[in-house]
């Protein structure tokens, strides 16, 4: 007889797989007689989670979810640094902000005092105090309109309250919309600050429905601008006089015969390029144009025509009324809206009251102008207003020109269309576009926010500050001085582009920055330039990737970077307009946010190196809760050949010799990055319960994600689903040779929209690594997504057809596991973005092929789950199928 000492195993849920130890003492019961197997006493050996019963899941999760709605967007932002002018005072700024005060469920308008001088001794924390005075923003009830909600979706706004303002420094105006309705208060600027709180001014309208996007004109602050009905409109505080500028909406229930929109962002212009604004304000107005002291105030605008983009329907949130909300919505492959640019004009006598308005549009057409072009992705104004600006794409997004546009260049069109040479002389000679800068690609162009054109000191040319990410790989920042070459365009009916037609010659292109290592430019990121010192301020990864800083460079003699904040933790940054101060919201994976201003000192002969001087805080890191352990940061090199980074939560009931059962949790696409050094309490509290309940989780930044530079973007170019996987498992198979209690038997892979897609990816294609796949809103077939995604990173479907069908995981369905307990599909029933008919589509499929599934739908949520009851219930769900089948 053969001698074993056996190792005895736990009881298994039923229908899990067989362990490791289990396959082992089968094969030992097959040897014969005459064999001798001796096993180790410290063979590891499964872990089993606790079961708990629904409601016993359900107040595990109230105690972790009290926790994050204690400091879940607590921390104060936008913040508006105003210097003070009356230097007799204790205070040398005045600092706004939004936040969340104490006790308090919305954001409200805020602001701090600045001392001059602090006691260095003592932590001084700045008290935030309220502009408003006893004011409800929220809509009664929290109902928002339709456009209101969707524009929230779009921002991935989660507070209630008012969520942005405008600030006019000179005048002191704010403006801001709240519960339905636009206001206005004054607090400082030239005149001094007044006693707050105080009650805001409500601007009153005709208007039907809601009034977005509200603007104040920086040359005439008593003119504000806004969008109601998809169409322009202007309005006086002074005078109460209100205008519609453009007629583009006729006002009818039926979308397809209501096509047109002006000064509004469309769904992929918002969602995929982070536009949230379809007009801006000039901010010159000069004074003396007209005899009467009036002003001519101009809005650049960009009018869409949708009729040819595909309508949509999607259940609307009044299901009892069992209607469909219906949207424009352009797949990839199909049409997009046509676009083109327009200027309204207003002119105001020398009280301010509007004496006319013109709505002006381009001497020849926008696609005549600009053949080829399919995006305006960004858009404004040189400092002085001599030049409107865009940032135009092409529908590869390999193309990008930077095009100025003198206001001459748009006309008043008369009725009498045929009056075509009548409008050609309307234009004064040597006036037309000048495509100032032009980048291609042959991987795809990620669309920034970093453009700073400084005042023209000569005619013939213009220098600006510009992020270029194509030239080396990496985002870095350029000074760039372009020569304005003067064409001899003729303006006539049957102009013929060229290619060269507008194209400038850049004299210089200066890099203030390099290395392997990212300016950050996107997602709302700014630069903020001193022209006095001629240094620019920016945030970036120049330390690591895994965290943000506040770096400083000169543009004059590019040298020198310098790290503004300390290491160790990953900073959100907001400078002082006069340079000497900034504000830092930073954590790191062990220390929740806090918020400190700090004080730049040393001698004025070498701004460059000024040390940064803590100087107070305005809010404090909270307590972590009581179960909380922060995760581990780890790297390896990849069989790619990058390093890749990666996060583990380990088991906190940890047990040498015991393996753990592991969720991955993954998003794994473009223009995300989940690791790094910031703290992960708020966003992915889950993560920390499922690990205090002795899950292990592993979260990877693979390729595709982002901060990494274009290559390793880039490698999911045109193969979406099809490199991502690889990177998750490689990882997955690190940490498990590593820290060896990680049970590669029971891996579960999670995760939301494209790591929903991801998670049904790893199940089809690694079922042999992945026990169970949770999916939550995935796209599941790459052909219904929209075009500025899609094609970015997949050509259009004509052009790349075996990538579609390899990336849409319908089509695969027929790899899935036949085993049931094995997938689980979440979505919210109303979602706009990816839409239900992809798990719709994908059900019918594993329908058809006889698969088994789980599914979860949540009628009344779109693509982000806001409701928390709602909220409570996915992480009930997620826990529950875990504790069940892993």
């Amino acid at each position: 007889m053969h001698r074993v000492k056996r190792v005895k195993l736990e009881d298994e849920t039923e229908g899990s797989w067989k362990s490791f130890a289990a396959v082992r003492m089968t094969a030992v019961d097959e040897l014969s007689d005459s064999t001798e197997v001796v096993e180790m006493e410290d063979t590891p050996f499964q872990y089993f989670v606790e079961k708990h019963s629904w409601d016993g899941l359900r107040d595990i999760i109230h105690s972790s979810r009290k926790y994050s709605g204690m400091i879940i967007n607590k921390a104060p932002h936008d913040f508006q640094f105003v210097q003070k002018h009356d230097e007799s005072g204790p205070h040398s700024h005045r600092l706004y902000y939004l936040g969340m005060p104490y006790g308090s469920r919305e954001n409200s308008l805020l602001y701090s005092e600045i001392p001059k001088k602090i006691r260095k001794e003592a932590l001084l924390v700045l008290s935030w105090k309220q502009m408003l005075d006893h004011f409800q923003a929220t809509p009664h009830h929290g109902v928002y309109s339709r456009e209101e909600e969707l524009l929230r979706e779009r921002k991935r706004l989660g507070v209630f309250g008012i969520t942005s303002y405008d600030h006019h420094a000179r005048s002191g105006l704010f403006l801001f919309q709240a519960s339905n309705s636009l206001f206005y208060c004054r607090d400082g600027g030239h005149n001094g600050f007044i006693a707050s709180p105080m009650k805001p001014v409500e601007i009153k309208t005709q208007c039907s429905g809601t009034r977005m996007d509200p603007k104040i004109s920086p040359g005439d602050p008593s003119f504000i601008a806004f969008i109601n009905n998809n169409d322009l409109w202007v309005s006086s505080i002074e005078t109460g006089e209100e205008r519609r500028l453009t007629f583009c909406h006729k006002g009818l229930n039926n979308v397809k015969d209501d096509p047109k929109s002006a000064g509004v962002a469309t769904f992929v212009i918002q969602e995929e390029f982070d536009r949230f604004t379809g007009y801006w304000w000039s901010p010159a107005a000069p004074e003396g144009w007209y005899a009467d002291g009036g002003r001519t105030l101009q809005l650049l605008y960009e009018e869409v025509d949708e009729s040819d983009v595909e309508v949509i329907h999607v259940p609307s949130p009044a299901l009892e009324e069992r209607k469909a909300d219906v949207y424009r919505y352009p797949r990839t492959g199909s049409k997009n809206p046509q676009i083109t640019l327009k200027l309204a004009e207003i002119r105001t006598d020398h009280l301010g009251r509007i004496v006319s308005t013109q709505d002006k549009e381009l001497v020849l057409p926008f696609t005549t102008l600009f053949p080829g072009v399919e995006y305006i992705a960004r858009a404004g104004w040189t400092q002085d207003g001599k030049y409107a600006w865009a940032v135009l794409l092409d529908r590869s997004q390999q193309k990008l020109q930077l095009v100025l546009l003198p206001p001459a260049l748009f006309i008043t069109v008369s009725e009498d269309q045929t009056q075509w040479q009548e409008r050609a002389e309307a234009v004064p000679e040597g006036v037309h576009p000048y495509i100032i800068y032009q980048e291609t690609t042959d991987i795809w162009i990620n669309v920034h926010d970093i453009f700073y054109p400084f005042v023209q000191t000569s005619d013939d040319e213009i220098t600006f500050l510009w992020v270029n990410e194509s030239k080396t790989g990496f985002c870095h920042l350029y000074k760039i001085t372009t020569q304005l070459q003067q064409g001899c365009h003729q303006w006539s009916r049957d102009y013929a582009h060229s290619d060269d037609d507008f194209r400038c010659p850049v004299k210089e292109e200066v890099a203030l920055t390099s290395g392997e290592w990212e300016v950050l430019a996107r997602h709302g990121s700014k630069i903020w330039v001193n022209e006095a010192t001629k240094l620019v301020y920016f945030q970036g990864t120049k330390d690591t990737p895994l965290e943000h800083h506040l770096y400083v460079v000169s543009y004059d003699c590019p040298g020198d970077v310098v790290r503004l904040t300390k290491p160790g933790f990953s900073h959100s940054c907001s400078v002082s307009q006069s340079f000497d101060m900034f504000v830092s919201h930073y954590s790191n994976v062990s220390t929740p946010p806090c918020v400190h201003v700090y004080k730049l000192v040393g001698p004025e002969s070498d701004p460059l190196h000024k040390e940064p001087e803590f100087w107070a805080s305005m809010m404090e890191a909270a307590g972590c809760p009581g179960d909380y352990i922060p995760p581990e940061i780890f790297s390896f090199a990849s069989k790619s050949g990058f390093d890749l980074y990666g996060m583990l939560y380990k088991p906190h009931n940890l047990i040498p010799g015991r393996k753990h059962p592991t969720i991955l949790f993954v998003y794994g696409g473009p223009q995300v990055q989940l690791v790094n050094n910031s703290y992960k309490g708020v966003k992915y509290l889950r993560l920390n319960t499922l690990a205090s309940l002795g899950y292990a989780v592993v979260v990877i930044d693979g390729r595709g994600s982002c901060q990494r530079g274009l290559k390793f973007e880039g490698a999911l170019k045109s193969k979406m689903g099809q490199v991502e996987i690889e990177d998750q498992v490689e990882g997955l198979q690190y940490v498990a040779d590593k820290y060896k209690f990680v049970d590669l038997s029971r891996v579960a892979i999670h995760g939301w929209s494209y790591g929903g897609f991801l998670s049904l990816m790893g199940l089809i294609h690694r079922p042999n690594i992945f026990k169970v796949a949770i999916a939550g809103a995935p796209v599941t077939v790459w052909m219904a997504y929209d075009t500025g995604y899609t094609e970015r990173y997949m050509d259009v479907p004509e052009n790349n057809q075996p990538g579609y069908e390899a990336g849409s995981v319908a089509l695969h369905v027929d790899k899935l596991p036949n085993e049931p307990n094995r997938l689980l599909i979440l979505h919210g029933f109303l979602d706009e973005n990816v839409h239900f008919f992809h798990t719709n589509f994908l059900v019918s499929q594993l329908i058809r092929a006889g698969k088994p599934y789980q599914l979860q739908i949540y009628p009344n949520e779109r693509h982000s789950i806001r409701c928390p009851e709602s909220g409570e219930h996915y992480e009930i769900t997620l826990l529950h199928f875990l504790q069940q089948h892993l």
